[in-house]
């Protein structure tokens, strides 16, 4: 698997407009769901770390590029505790004191499921060639 252009994958419109739908439920889900640590800030920061970091982290596991792995270890870390925690010790410390442990698996599970919906380095016309072509065989 061949490393994809970082830079030129990030300005995908597919990808764009995935991660503004995802903003937008976050915000949304901000607004009905009585979470003290679940605002529109946090939302921001927590879905922009993921739409840069997630699908690299996965690209670096996926391929065992074992030298980037602190690094991908850390952004990681970064988007799916580390961020949320600066922000909420800064915010309301007993809003983080009270939610961290909660947020942690569901954070790791979206950042999963991010990786892989953004990994695919390509256009989504390519995206859904590829998935015929599988289908056929």
């Amino acid at each position: 698997m061949q490393q994809p252009a970082w830079r030129h994958e990030y300005r995908r419109p597919w990808k764009l407009c995935t991660l503004a739908v995802g903003i937008a439920l976050l915000i949304v889900g901000s607004y009905l769901t009585p979470a003290p640590d679940w605002d529109i800030p946090v939302s921001f920061l927590m879905a922009i770390c993921a739409y840069l970091f997630a699908p690299w982290s996965l690209w670096v596991m996926l391929t065992r590029q074992w030298r980037q792995f602190p690094l991908m270890l850390l952004a990681t870390w970064f988007t799916v505790d580390g961020g949320y925690a600066a922000y909420w010790y800064w915010r309301d410390p007993q809003a983080l004191a009270l939610m961290r442990d909660a947020n942690f698996p569901a954070s790791l599970s979206l950042y999963g499921i991010c990786g892989l919906l953004w990994l695919y380095p390509g256009s989504l016309r390519q995206l859904w060639q590829a998935l015929r072509r599988k289908k056929s065989l």
